[in-house]
C-alpha cells in the first residue's frame, strides 16, 4: 500500500525537553506527558518500563515511541559500554536529569533524549494522539540512521549556535524512520494511517480530532458522512481497529491533558470544554486512564516544569 502522499502532507515536529543520564543499575521515572513522547538511547543498555506493558529493553540507537498519557521510567541495567562524550545539555536550555546509584560510574550509563512529538495532517492537529501503544524501532548499524546518533551525540556534547535546532531537524527525521518502516512492516498500532485512503473516514476522523469537545455521536458521524449508522461503524473499525466513540473519549482525555499541563483552566471549566457532562463523570475516567485526579495530574506537571 503507498502511503507516500500521507507522508507528503504530514506535519511533524519535536521539542526535545530533556538529556535523562543514568549511572549504576537503577530506574527514573518520567512521569506521563501529555503530549506522545519519543525517547532516543544514545549510550548504555535498559528498558523501558510501562505500565501495564512488557518492558522494551532498549540499547544505542533505539527508538520508543510512547503515546499520551502513558505513565513510563527508564531503566539502566548498569552495564559497561563504549564510552560516550559528555553531555552538556544546560547550555541547551534541556533538563539534565540525572540518578546516580551506589555502584554508579560513566563507564556503564544509560543516556537519553527525550522528545514531545506532534503530528498533524491536511490542517487537523493532534494526529499522533492515534497512536495508542508504544512503537519500537532499534537502528541497527547499517541503518542509514545510525549516523544520526553520533551527530546528536556531538550537537549535545559540543553545543554551539543552532545546535537545539539541529538536534530537533535530527530527531524529527528519526520520527519519519520509525513511522515508514512500521507502516512497511503493517505495524497494527498505524492502522489509522490506512484509514486515511479512505475519504469518507478521513472526514470523520479529522471532525474527532478538530473539535473533540462537540457532541459527536455514531449517528451524527455517519450522516456527516452521508453513511447509514451501521455501514459507518463498520467501515471505521475496519480501518482503524475501534469504534469512534471510544477514539473520541481518548481524545477528549488528551485535549484534557494538555488543558490542565499549561494552564489554571478551573477542572470543571475544562471537563466541559472537551466534551464530558459532569466534572465528576471526568475525572473518575481521567484517574481510570493515568492513575491521577485531574488535580493531582496538574500538580505533578508544575513540579516538573520547575525542574526546567
Amino acid at each position: 500500500m503507498n502511503f507516500e502522499h500521507v507522508f507528503d502532507q504530514l506535519e511533524l515536529t519535536t521539542d526535545p525537553f530533556a538529556v535523562c543520564e543514568l549511572r549504576g543499575e537503577c530506574d527514573l521515572g518520567l512521569g506521563q506527558d501529555a503530549n506522545a513522547t519519543l525517547h532516543y538511547i544514545l549510550a548504555g543498555e535498559g528498558a523501558i518500563l510501562i505500565r501495564g506493558e512488557p518492558a522494551i529493553e532498549v540499547s544505542p540507537g533505539s527508538l520508543v515511541l510512547i503515546p499520551a498519557l502513558q505513565s513510563h521510567a527508564l531503566r539502566s541495567f548498569g552495564r559497561p559500554g563504549e564510552p560516550v562524550p559528555k553531555c552538556d545539555p544546560a547550555e541547551l536550555k534541556l533538563r539534565h536529569v540525572l540518578e546516580v546509584s551506589r555502584d554508579g560510574g560513566d563507564d556503564n550509563q544509560v543516556i537519553a533524549l527525550c522528545a514531545r512529538v506532534r503530528v498533524g495532517l491536511r490542517g487537523a492537529e493532534d494526529v499522533i494522539d492515534l497512536i495508542r501503544s508504544p512503537i519500537v524501532e532499534r537502528i541497527d548499524p547499517d541503518n542509514p540512521l545510525r549516523p544520526v546518533l553520533n551527530m546528536i551525540l556531538q550537537e549535545l556534547s559540543r553545543p554551539t549556535t543552532g545546535s537545539r535546532a539541529m538536534i530537533r531537524s535530527l530527531l524529527t527525521q528519526c520520527m519519519i524512520e520509525l513511522l515508514r518502516r512500521r507502516v512497511v512492516h503493517d505495524d497494527e498500532g498505524l492502522r489509522w494511517m490506512a484509514a486515511l485512503r479512505d475519504p469518507s473516514v478521513w472526514e470523520a476522523l479529522r471532525a474527532l480530532l478538530d473539535a473533540p469537545g462537540d457532541a459527536h455521536t455514531v449517528e451524527s458521524l455517519a450522516a456527516r458522512v452521508g453513511m447509514s449508522r451501521s455501514t459507518f461503524a463498520q467501515r471505521f473499525a475496519a480501518a482503524y481497529g475501534s469504534g469512534p466513540i471510544e477514539l473520541l473519549r481518548d481524545l477528549r482525555l488528551h485535549r484534557a491533558a494538555r488543558l490542565l499541563r499549561d494552564g489554571d483552566l478551573p477542572v470543571k471549566t475544562i471537563a466541559h470544554s472537551v466534551g464530558f457532562s459532569s466534572r465528576t463523570a471526568f475525572s473518575r475516567l481521567f484517574e481510570q486512564r493515568t492513575g491521577q485526579s485531574p488535580i493531582q495530574y496538574r500538580q505533578q506537571q508544575i513540579s516538573q516544569r520547575q525542574i526546567l
